[in-house]
């Protein structure tokens, strides 16, 4: 058994989260506690967390969580408005935001109940690095993805990666989610490979949701029964996620197969640009925008089932965990060779993000031979069956004590 007191902080958790960070904290502090740890887990937002039970869920900040995500502030937004528990609405930047979670902090928890802290991506970087100014206590940092990939493989939004590069070296140690965000952290952000280990995300799928019938699509059904492929990219519509790319792939594959519609699932800045560049394509009535879609949702989910084929044609991804999701509701993937997912899953198609004639050629491959399609989808499923939390927690455990054990060591030594 494992007894370590740990504080982590966040800055989503189901059921109030915008992205993948939100779902891959709840299963990996489910396994964590499994294995004997005890976690208090720090959010910005007030919300309803009734069902957890595995761990202490506490709020920094008097702020109501729904609206919050509603206004999509999380991440994306520069500017939002926030609703304090006794019903008064204020704007903040989200850089404020970011500043009152580590000033409260201090006010939320006693920190000398803690052996260690571990802080989830740039939003909670701050305070992970007052709680160990004030504590003393290992900072853990943990990266899920970096400014470098969400601008595409550039500079970013420097405020956020001056806050990236004071906590990535402030930490003790750091867990990237893959081989590739590991490197990136290397070349981008000047850090030694010995501070680094790799814990990568997986996606445990429970089978009850695995089975439920399909019934949201029902227009795409129809096309289906009609004889259309159906293509699916889901996710945010952001310039990392390559999105541009596919749609040129699109415009290769309709001129090949015209019954062949492209489902994009989800909300984003880009959609608009995407919306006028799928019209200049001569594909807009191929492509269809849902919009953000609720990701715990069943239209989600439904998404997947109605698919053919699921693409994710990253520009630059740490990770990226839908190909997960895709395989277990149905559609097998192609994934950007640019994605740390590729590290993991090998019964996918790879190709690289701008290699958009290679991508329309193995589209049109699972589209046209149903037993290639089987054949990945089936393979897929074996190989993700055998990708579970408990070495990712073995892996983050044994990297707490021996940090513990030589910073013990080293103070001992000086008395």
């Amino acid at each position: 058994m494992i007894d370590m007191n740990i504080l982590m902080l966040g800055w989503e958790l189901p059921p109030h989260y915008v992205g993948g960070m939100g779902v891959v904290c709840d299963q990996l502090t489910r396994q964590m506690a499994r294995d004997g740890a005890s976690i208090e887990f720090v959010l910005p937002f007030q919300g309803n967390y009734s069902s957890i039970s595995h761990m202490k869920v506490t709020a920094a900040l008097d702020q109501d969580a729904t609206t919050l995500m509603k206004s999509g502030g999380t991440y994306d937004s520069t500017y939002y408005e926030i609703t304090a528990a006794d019903g008064h609405k204020k704007t903040r930047t989200l850089y404020e935001q970011v500043h009152a979670f580590a000033n409260n902090l201090r006010h939320t928890v006693k920190l000398g109940s803690f052996d260690i802290i571990h802080a989830h991506d740039w939003l909670t970087l701050k305070a992970g690095i007052e709680a160990k100014r004030i504590s003393g206590l290992p900072l853990f940092v943990h990266i899920h993805a970096t400014e470098y990939d969400r601008a595409g493989g550039g500079h970013g939004n420097p405020l956020v990666r001056e806050i990236e590069y004071m906590g990535l070296h402030m930490a003790d140690h750091i867990f990237a989610v893959s081989e590739r965000t590991k490197q990136t952290l290397i070349e981008q952000y000047d850090l030694p490979a010995e501070k680094i280990s790799v814990a990568r995300n997986v996606m445990e799928i429970p089978r009850v949701l695995i089975d439920e019938e399909h019934d949201t699509y029902r227009y795409i059904q129809s096309m289906r029964d009609a004889g259309y492929g159906v293509v699916i990219n889901a996710g945010r519509m952001t310039v990392q996620k390559g999105i541009y790319y596919l749609l040129e792939a699109a415009k290769l594959v309709i001129e090949k197969r015209p019954k062949t519609l492209f489902l994009l699932m989800g909300g984003g800045e880009q959609i608009p640009e995407l919306l006028e560049q799928a019209a200049s394509l001569g594909i807009a009535r191929n492509v269809i925008f849902t919009g953000r879609v609720e990701g715990i949702g069943k239209q989600w989910r439904d998404g997947f089932r109605m698919a053919d084929l699921f693409v994710m044609p990253s520009v630059s991804e740490p990770l990226g965990m839908v190909p997960y999701e895709s395989v277990a509701y149905g559609a097998p993937a192609l994934i950007s060779k640019q994605s740390g997912i590729a590290e993991a899953l090998q019964h996918v198609l790879k190709a690289d993000y701008w290699d958009t004639f290679r991508m329309a050629d193995q589209i049109c491959a699972v589209l046209e031979h149903r037993s290639l399609h089987d054949d990945l989808l089936r393979n897929a499923q074996q190989e993700q069956s055998l990708h579970t939390w408990a070495p990712v927690s073995r892996n983050i455990h044994r990297q707490y004590h021996r940090v513990v054990h030589e910073q013990r060591r080293m103070v001992g030594a000086t008395i």
